[in-house]
């Protein structure tokens, strides 16, 4: 018979900070083919980030031993225009560029921003934005390296039904990219809340769940986290005014039942829906450093069992420091049909033909439809434009076992299977995927059956069909190796 339970933690070193990062209103601000505006009018929420410096909780120099994970609120950025922002945050803290980790909780109401887009109506705020954004995440960082101390991170899971599959199939079987009630989703929240081990306080909130910020989309004119923000305002208020860092998981098919719209309600609606759920996780969760433990019995009515916390031992304690890393990078194959640039060149040709006569004549359903297009040309041209020459794709898998924990940065959006996989394949581990990270360089990762269906994902992949089942595999290689047994 079970007489103690344990709960999952981590012991490092630990350094938080966190501050907006809004862009200027009038900014470029498009992100959807079929919005009509190109610039924002307001701002529905601010945009904020958040940093936490992570490192072994016996490191003398956590500069060199240590990692940066950075949420954002942004969709996405180039691998050019991170690369920058990663060198600069390099110089001002003294981390290096290989241990900076951005994690993009993926809104699509703070716009699309890439130095290519500087011509485009407000694109001319952009560089200045981008400079901005580089000097203040260098300095959070710094920040967050001055406030380091040893913590302890207990980790909890709950569900939330705010995530929905979103690869619908109308009754011609047309593929849309909208509710499908009919699909799988993982609804899986994890929650850490990170403690200063001197006296317990809390000292920062991790989110983990999987769910495209997509509530707001073209008829949003407004800079806005998205649901992210209404979730991560109510965890911090009711929590204490700490620091919440989102990380988004593998939603490449997955988004809010209630979304697409220009509401802002919903999103907020959205997001109070998963922060109740985060909160409830809280509440459950132990003190750092304890365990529950049965004390006995009492003579009542009924014999009582009671239990109660207890501090961990010190065997305990040394697992919950354990701290490995895995680095490396996984051969992955270029899709047979990768868009070429030529014939790309042809397609924006022809539909800047079909804008300018639909402009000429008024016809504004057909001004849309031309401006849609186009915008997806330009992001297939985005595409391709930062993929390296190499036979097959250098995919990096970066993995970290903090005591009873794994933390995963995958880069690009990737089908929900990788997560419900490695959670069945390892049910007594604490997984926290984490995806866009560092951007996305290989945009979708969807399943092996979900090719040959004409759904939008399949024809924003850059990788062979195949590749999420051969990663998924190789991850659970890792994790074998980074927990043994």
């Amino acid at each position: 018979m079970t007489e103690r339970v344990e709960f999952p933690q981590s012991r490092c070193l630990l350094g938080v900070s966190h501050g907006l990062i809004t862009p200027p209103v009038g900014m470029y601000h498009r992100m959807w083919g079929a919005a009509r505006h190109d610039q924002s009018t307001g701002i529905h929420e601010q945009l904020w980030q958040t940093t936490l410096v992570v490192a072994p909780p016996d490191s003398d120099d956590p500069v060199a031993d240590g990692m940066v994970f950075i949420g954002v609120d942004h969709c996405l950025l180039g691998a050019t225009e991170l690369e920058r922002i990663q060198q600069q945050i390099s110089a001002a803290s003294g981390i290096s560029e290989s241990q900076i980790i951005v994690f993009f909780s993926h809104t699509h109401g703070a716009g699309l921003l890439t130095d290519d887009r500087v011509d485009l109506p407000g694109g001319d705020l952009i560089p200045q934005y981008f400079e901005f954004l580089a000097s203040h995440l260098g300095e959070s960082v710094t920040e967050a390296l001055s406030s380091i101390q040893p913590a302890i991170i207990v980790y909890g899971t709950g569900h939330c039904s705010l995530a929905t599959n979103r690869d619908y199939f109308d009754s011609a079987g047309k593929a849309l990219c909208g509710f499908n009630p009919d699909g799988p989703a993982d609804t899986t929240v994890v929650v850490a809340r990170a403690h200063a081990e001197s006296d317990g306080q809390p000292l920062a909130a991790v989110v983990n769940y999987a769910c495209h910020p997509t509530t707001l989309a073209w008829d949003n004119t407004l800079i806005s986290p998205d649901y992210v923000g209404a979730m991560r305002q109510l965890v911090e208020e009711t929590v204490g005014g700490i620091a919440c860092l989102f990380v988004q998981g593998a939603s490449g098919d997955i988004g809010p039942r209630h979304g697409f719209v220009g509401d802002t309600a919903v999103a907020d609606r959205n997001g109070r829906q998963l922060g109740y759920a985060v909160l409830s996780v809280l509440e459950s969760l132990p003190r750092p450093g304890q365990a529950f433990e049965y004390t006995g019995s009492v003579i009542s009515g009924a014999t009582i069992g009671t239990w109660d916390y207890v501090p961990i031992d010190r065997e305990r304690t040394r697992a919950i420091s354990c701290w490995k890393v895995h680095d490396s990078t996984s051969p992955l194959a270029w899709r047979p049909d990768l868009p070429q640039k030529e014939a790309l060149l042809q397609e924006q040709s022809h539909w800047e033909r079909v804008l300018e006569t639909a402009q000429n004549n008024n016809r504004t359903k057909q001004v849309a439809d031309a401006r849609a297009m186009l915008e997806r040309i330009t992001r297939r041209f985005f595409l391709i434009r930062d993929l390296p020459e190499s036979a097959d794709y250098p995919y990096p898998i970066r993995v970290w076992r903090l005591g009873d924990a794994i933390w995963i940065a995958l880069n690009g959006e990737l089908y929900n299977v990788l997560q419900t996989r490695l959670r069945e394949r390892f049910p007594g581990v604490v997984i926290i995927v984490g995806t866009l990270a560092n951007g996305s360089a290989v945009w979708y990762l969807p399943d092996r059956d979900s090719y040959g269906k004409g759904v939008y994902q399949e024809q924003a992949s850059v990788l062979a069909q195949g590749s999420l089942e051969s990663l998924t595999e190789t991850l659970c290689t890792v994790i074998q190796e980074l927990i043994g047994g």
